[in-house]
């Protein structure tokens, strides 16, 4: 129950500190190339001709490290599907690599600069936050707060029709 609690005080907090961005729509195909926290480059143009998960997180998040093994779970079971872990956060980069290395994440993860969010992507209102990219390139759906499989399932067969 404190859980639930917190979580929610921690979503509406960041809603409330974010209000003084406008929360913009995404760009109706977002580029994103960012450098993962391995050293390798993630294009999202790249990925075409699957569905991308662009999930914005933070080592400080709960909701956000409980989705974690959600995700890496549905894109090891759905082929066709990759993620890419966005880290919103202002830790120091060795910091989010030792936090990577805790937490078994199975799709690439990078650091983003709050300051400088991904051009095409609005400003997270709330974390964490994801985008479902459709294999055209144009984003399907937007969720804040945690996501899971049932979700993810929904999202795409919605879309695909």
């Amino acid at each position: 129950m404190i859980g639930r609690s917190v979580r929610g005080a921690c979503l509406a907090m960041l809603l409330l500190a974010s209000s003084a961005h406008a929360m913009a729509a995404p760009a109706a195909h977002p580029p994103l190339v960012v450098t993962t926290l391995q050293g390798k480059t993630f294009d999202l143009a790249a990925r075409r001709g699957q569905w991308v998960i662009v999930n914005f997180w933070a080592t400080w998040c709960s909701p956000c490290i409980a989705e974690m093994p959600a995700i890496s779970k549905y894109v090891a079971a759905h082929k066709g599907v990759t993620a890419i872990g966005l880290a919103w956060d202002r830790s120091p980069r060795a910091d989010v690599v030792a936090f990577a290395k805790k937490h078994a994440v199975d799709y690439p993860l990078a650091l983003v600069d709050p300051d400088h969010p991904p051009a095409g992507f609005p400003v997270p209102a709330a974390l964490p936050t994801t985008f479902l990219i459709a294999p055209d390139g144009a984003v399907a759906k937007h969720f804040l707060g945690p996501i899971d499989a049932k979700v993810l399932d929904a999202a795409i067969a919605a879309a695909a029709r």
